[in-house]
C-alpha cells in the first residue's frame, strides 16, 4: 500500500504528464479573446496552463527539484510516445467505407488535419517546455532558499514569469515562423504571456488553498532546504 506522500505524487505526475499532451494536440487552434478591452490572439493550448502551473508549484514545494525534474522528462517521454501512437495511426490506411461519399465519421483528410498537421506545433511545444520546465524549476528553488522557505506567492509567481517568458517566445517562433508575419506573432506572444502572467496572479489564493489542502488535509509537509540547497524530505505529521 502506497504512503499518501507516494499516492500524491502519482497522481500529480499522472495528471501534468495528460495536460501536457493534451495541451500540445489541441495547441493549433487558434482563438481570439479580449483583455482589458484589447483582441487577443491565442491558441488553446493555453487551456491546460492554470492546472500545470499549479502542479509544478506542489512538485517543486513537496517533493524537491530532482522530483520536479523527473516528472518533466516524464511527460516529455510520454508526449513522445503518443505522438508515436499518432503518426503511426495516421500512416495506417483509411478502410475504404470512410472513402465513400456522404461519409458522416472521421475521414482521413479530417484526421491528417487535425493530428498530423500540427507536428511543428508539436515540436515547438517539446523544445519550449523543456527549457521553461527546467528554467522553471531552477528560479523556484533559488528564490526558495533565498525566502528560507517564506513568500510561497514569490516564489511561485516569480518562477512562473520566468519560464513562461521563454516558453512563449520558444514556442511562437518555432511553431509560426514562416507562417505567419512578425506582426502576428510577436501578438500571440504578448497577448499569450499578459495571459499567462494574470491567470498566474490570479491563481495566487489556489496555490494556498492547495498547498493548505495538501499539508492538513493530506498531512504531507513541503520538503526543507538544506545549507547546500538539497531537499531534506520531512515525515508525514504524527510520525517519528
Amino acid at each position: 500500500m502506497l504512503d499518501p506522500r507516494a499516492r500524491l505524487f502519482l497522481i500529480l505526475a499522472g495528471v501534468f504528464s495528460t495536460c501536457l499532451i493534451v495541451g500540445d494536440i489541441i495547441g493549433g487552434k487558434l482563438i481570439q479573446a479580449h483583455l482589458f478591452g484589447h483582441p487577443f490572439t491565442l491558441t488553446v493550448g493555453m487551456i491546460p496552463f492554470p492546472v500545470t502551473f499549479l502542479l509544478t508549484d506542489l512538485l517543486n514545494e513537496f517533493y524537491g527539484k530532482r522530483a520536479a525534474r523527473f516528472v518533466t522528462l516524464l511527460g516529455f517521454g510520454l508526449a513522445l510516445l503518443a505522438y508515436a501512437f499518432i503518426y503511426i495511426a495516421g500512416a495506417i490506411p483509411i478502410a475504404p467505407i470512410a472513402l465513400e461519399p456522404g461519409w458522416q465519421g472521421v475521414t482521413d483528410q479530417a484526421f491528417q488535419n487535425v493530428f498530423l498537421s500540427s507536428q511543428r506545433m508539436i515540436a515547438a511545444s517539446l523544445t519550449a517546455y523543456l527549457v521553461a520546465q527546467f528554467v522553471d524549476i531552477g528560479v523556484f528553488q533559488i528564490l526558495k532558499r533565498a525566502t528560507q522557505n517564506r513568500l510561497l506567492w514569490l516564489r511561485a509567481t516569480g518562477s512562473t514569469a520566468i519560464s513562461q517568458l521563454i516558453d512563449t517566445i520558444v514556442i511562437n517562433l518555432v511553431a509560426w515562423t514562416g507562417l505567419l508575419g512578425a506582426g502576428q506573432i510577436l501578438n500571440i506572444v504578448i497577448s499569450s504571456y499578459t495571459l499567462k502572467i494574470v491567470i498566474a496572479v490570479g491563481l495566487t489564493p489556489f496555490v494556498y488553498l492547495a498547498h493548505a489542502l495538501v499539508q492538513r488535509g493530506l498531512r504531507i509537509e513541503p520538503v526543507v532546504l538544506d545549507a547546500h540547497g538539497e531537499p531534506a524530505p520531512q515525515p508525514l505529521i504524527g510520525q517519528s
